[in-house]
């Protein structure tokens, strides 16, 4: 009976998620990214972002797509890592409304 006391704090625990941290983000995506993208366009790679149409318009659409690249490179990234790098991305070029 005593290890049912502890269920309510393992929910608790589970539901409280500490914010995505943009910084531990930009490191990720600097060492994990920034190579494969300056091979597709150039520069420094940030073209993938800024390019014209816009292929990611929501914040969703881009946790979908840095899971996707977590995936594609092997990067073997976590859930949070890639929020972190969401994260970092939204805030320095998408900069969603």
């Amino acid at each position: 009976m005593r290890n049912l006391a502890f269920i309510p704090l393992l929910a608790l625990a589970a539901a409280v998620q500490a914010a995505p941290d943009a910084k531990a983000g930009k490191a990720l995506h600097d060492k994990q990214c920034v190579a494969c993208h300056v091979k597709m366009f150039g520069g420094d790679g940030s073209k993938i972002y800024t390019r014209s149409p816009r292929l990611i318009n929501d914040p969703a659409a881009l946790r979908q797509r840095v899971a996707a690249c977590s995936a594609q490179t092997g990067a073997k990234w976590f859930p949070e890592e890639e929020e972190n790098v969401a994260a970092y991305l939204a805030q320095q070029f998408y900069k969603f409304k």
